[in-house]
């Protein structure tokens, strides 16, 4: 547990997606488009401010960015503005692909 969130890896990722969790990639969107763990929607850190308020407060959010730095500040910003069920991927889109699981269509 980081700083009062919560950390899984990829596998868990995956796992809690299957029931119902939300993936959320923060990193821009040039670095979406290379390569995205499949279902991740793209919220950037650079307007992560005036966009988290689309993100439901009752759902399980997962936070995903490249290696988990972008996630964890993204998370405690969440944190902070009332969300309860937040976790961060450990290890990022680099653990995701390393651990061999499904990308999203790049374009």
């Amino acid at each position: 547990m980081l700083g009062g969130m919560n950390e899984i890896s990829p596998i868990q990722a995956q796992d809690r997606m299957q029931q119902g969790a939300v993936l959320v990639d923060v990193r821009e969107a040039h670095e979406y488009q290379e390569v995205h763990a499949q279902g991740a929607a793209l919220m950037p850190l650079s307007e992560f401010e005036s966009s988290y308020n689309a993100l439901d407060k009752d759902a399980e959010i997962i936070l995903v960015c490249r290696s988990g730095a972008r996630s964890e500040k993204a998370g405690q910003f969440l944190l902070g503005n009332g969300y309860s069920n937040v976790t961060n991927l450990t290890g990022g889109t680099l653990a995701w692909v390393q651990d061999g699981l499904p990308i999203g269509e790049t374009k």
